[in-house]
């Protein structure tokens, strides 16, 4: 957890600003430490009553046409491109000071909203969830089956977000998904990347510093858990929702400020896994395939995403299941578009855990080493540990159903081989817990409009406001 000192001297330190509606604020009163190296940053000084529009007042973008701003959103699209945007390009190379993910990795991040920031896109995505837009720009008028008259809006609400610090893509998704809403918003930004959300803030400062999203905006960074901050913000007479992501503790935290008059929409930790059929033992080459389709899900951003696998159950006896875990084991070791050869090694936890396995009846094996280049534990059952660090857990199963016995309400994404048997397993699944199904490799992909973590987030964030004439 990051600590914070007050009025440190900048030094080479990396200096963070502040963008609070509409205005960048440099300064270094504040100085934290970054979630995973410890690496020193500082910021402004926190104005608090700053952030916030009073509750007696409009927000700045409460009545802009949502095609409006899908405008505003699609043109800054055309300038978060890596290659031309100095800010990124900043953000970047503080970001690798910071993260633990190496620099092609992170370029290829900042590469990903582009194909949800795309006009047809953000349409689309507005449809499945209001079934249009009318909802969100007015009053729509209904008329229940006893002839009652009402009126209902999305109306726009006031937002806190606590950021996810794995990806810089969700920087860019969060702005886009807080300006679909016209929220008042401020973004606390998470320390293991401090940076990305005031670049893209910065770049549609260029385009349009006056624009009513923008001024709806602020992203500043505290230290989680600071109560004389949280104390403050996480209330009802300043804001409606915190929008959370992050760690168990982190969530554990948010919650102590949940009230009437304030909610909390958590994207809760989650942990993800892989069901594959015995027909992935059709052949020798099918096999390699299915390896690497499951190599592909279990390594995204080196497991550091709740969509990578960390478990899987092959349908098969063990020796069938000591195949797979041997190619496995071969292909966590290999550099993808969202994962690196070696990554960062498995933790003292983990290599305590497995080296105790290692001395258990032949119902345990073990594959690869400590190095970052994979390891993989066949089990009975799975490990009471959580694998990470490129770390998967493998158990046989005697028929793909008994898979679903180990999904939980924490599961969230399970990739299914082959696909056409995921119609078999997913209400099983679904009544476990389970929230997303997918094809085999597919985990990082998604569809478009499509739930998130069990729940359309959009809806979740406006407020539904009745205007009853009965």
């Amino acid at each position: 957890m990051s600590t914070a000192t007050t009025h440190a001297p900048a030094g080479t330190k990396i200096r963070v600003p502040h963008f609070v509606r509409g205005r960048l604020v440099w300064g270094e009163d504040t100085e934290y430490l970054s979630r995973d190296f410890g690496v020193p940053f500082v910021t402004p000084r926190l104005q608090l009553t700053e952030l916030f529009e009073p509750r007696n007042r409009l927000g700045p973008a409460f009545d802009v046409p949502v095609a409006e701003i899908i405008d505003f959103l699609v043109e800054t699209a055309k300038h978060l491109t890596l290659e031309k945007n100095a800010y990124l390009q900043e953000s970047l190379e503080m970001t690798l000071q910071v993260s633990a993910l190496p620099r092609r990795i992170i370029e290829n991040t900042f590469q990903r909203p582009g194909q949800f920031l795309t006009r047809e896109a953000l349409e689309y995505r507005l449809e499945r969830t209001f079934g249009g837009t009318d909802v969100l720009d007015g009053w729509v008028e209904r008329t229940d089956p006893n002839g009652r008259v009402s009126r209902v809006r999305a109306f726009p609400p006031r937002l806190v977000h606590m950021l996810a610090g794995n990806s810089p893509s969700a920087a860019m998704t969060s702005i886009a998904d807080a300006a679909l809403v016209k929220a008042v918003n401020v973004f606390k930004m998470p320390s293991a990347d401090p940076f990305t959300t005031v670049a893209v803030l910065r770049t549609m400062a260029d385009i349009e510093p006056d624009h009513p999203v923008l001024r709806s905006m602020s992203a500043v960074y505290w230290r989680g858990g600071d109560a004389k901050v949280e104390g403050v913000l996480y209330r009802s007479q300043y804001f409606d929702k915190l929008v959370a992501w992050g760690g168990g503790d982190a969530i554990a935290n948010a919650a102590k400020y949940v009230g009437p008059g304030f909610q909390l929409i958590s994207f809760d930790p989650k942990v993800s896994m892989s069901v594959i059929g015995r027909e992935a033992f059709t052949s020798e080459q099918t096999l390699r395939e299915v390896a690497e389709l499951a190599a592909t899900d279990a390594t995204v951003f080196n497991q550091d995403a709740c969509l990578a696998a960390r478990h899987i159950c092959v349908e098969g006896d063990i020796e069938q299941a000591d195949r797979f875990c041997a190619l496995l084991c071969e292909r966590l070791g290999v550099d993808r578009e969202f994962a690196s050869a070696v990554g960062p090694k498995p933790s003292g936890d983990i290599r305590e855990a497995v080296d105790g396995l290692r001395f258990l009846d032949p119902e345990y094996r073990i594959w690869g080493d400590y190095d970052g280049r994979g390891l993989v534990v066949r089990s009975p059952e799975p490990v009471d540990f959580h694998p990470t660090n490129k770390t998967v857990n493998v158990v046989p199963v005697a028929t793909m159903l008994d898979a679903a016995a180990f999904a939980t309400v924490a599961t969230q994404t399970v990739g299914v081989y082959p696909s056409h048997r995921k119609a078999e397993l997913r209400d099983r699944l679904a009544t476990a817990g389970v929230q997303r199904v997918v094809k085999l490799g597919s985990a990082l992909t998604g569809s478009m409009g499509s739930p998130h973590d069990g729940m359309y987030p959009l809806h979740r964030f406006v407020n539904w406001v009745v205007d009853d004439d009965a």
